[in-house]
């Protein structure tokens, strides 16, 4: 009975792996795998079978269970084109150069604001109030506490790890403190952004097939292979490496605390480090 339940579960962790490989890989909002002429057709493809896979489901007496799930991986391929596709029109409204830390910034929040209002609209949309992505108040003693205390600890030592890990050029506390505003918009909007993109959408329906380790190992691996390519790290292989086990943590601390915001607390101290040396290159 145990062997037979061990097997159904990884049957479905397979399918689940696939499916996100496919949404968050090939048809990646930052690098896709796919010619434009090819992407753009591919993609809307792939959108329709989802959210076909999640009315069917939802249709059937014997697989209503899963509809959920393939109803996320539409709503993350269809915010995911959103923000591919629709990207850059803030900074030509506002005429900012995406090679300024303003510019920088106000892309991230504009990519942000495709990402989540579409998926806040589509989970009110299936009948889900906010608890179901974890927007909510949670424990938030703990929450606070943890994500509060690493991102102050991980700000102290942003500037030296930017130079060590992220190409960080010329730093100083005195050239790195005019950027704050637009760093902590950058960092807050990103960490937002992924952490429902991940974390959000997908944990609490994941967990009913997988049970909670098993969700997070999966999600944190779809997290950290969006990032394959990134161009910003002096080392790529130890910076994935990085990136599977912050995504099991900021999983954990996602489920621990019942609520999304210890994680972006959290996401958004990581990746203060990685801001300040993408500032330090565009200026």
């Amino acid at each position: 009975m145990f062997k037979k339940e061990w097997v159904h579960r990884f049957s479905l962790f397979t399918v689940f792996l696939i499916c996100g490989l496919l949404v968050f890989l090939v048809f990646s909002h930052f690098r896709p795998m796919l010619p434009r002429d090819i992407d753009i057709p591919a993609r809307i493809g792939a959108i329709i079978v989802f959210l076909t896979a999640a009315l069917l489901t939802r249709r059937s007496e014997g697989l209503e269970r899963y509809w959920l799930v393939f109803f996320a991986f539409f709503a993350a391929s269809f915010a995911q084109i959103l923000d591919l596709y629709l990207s850059y029109w803030s900074l030509h409204l506002l005429r900012l150069d995406i090679n300024t830390p303003v510019g920088n910034a106000a892309d991230k929040l504009e990519s942000t604001l495709l990402v989540v209002i579409p998926i806040i609209v589509l989970t009110k949309l299936s009948g889900n109030d906010m608890a179901s992505i974890y927007f909510k108040k949670g424990n938030l003693k703990l929450w606070l506490f943890i994500g509060v205390v690493a991102f102050l600890v991980i700000a102290i030592v942003s500037i030296p790890w930017a130079e060590w890990q992220f190409q960080g050029r010329d730093l100083s506390l005195e050239r790195v403190i005019p950027w704050v505003p637009w760093i902590l918009l950058f960092v807050f909007a990103n960490a937002i952004n992924e952490e429902l993109l991940f974390r959000g959408l997908f944990l609490r329906k994941l967990e009913p097939f997988l049970g909670a380790f098993s969700s997070n190992l999966l999600i944190a691996i779809l997290f950290t292979l969006l990032h394959v390519g990134v161009d910003y790290t002096a080392d790529t292989l130890m910076f994935l490496a990085f990136l599977l086990l912050l995504g099991l943590a900021l999983g954990y601390v996602t489920q621990k605390t019942d609520s999304i915001w210890g994680s972006v607390l959290i996401h958004a101290g990581v990746d203060i480090p990685v801001v300040v040396g993408l500032f330090s290159t565009l200026t």
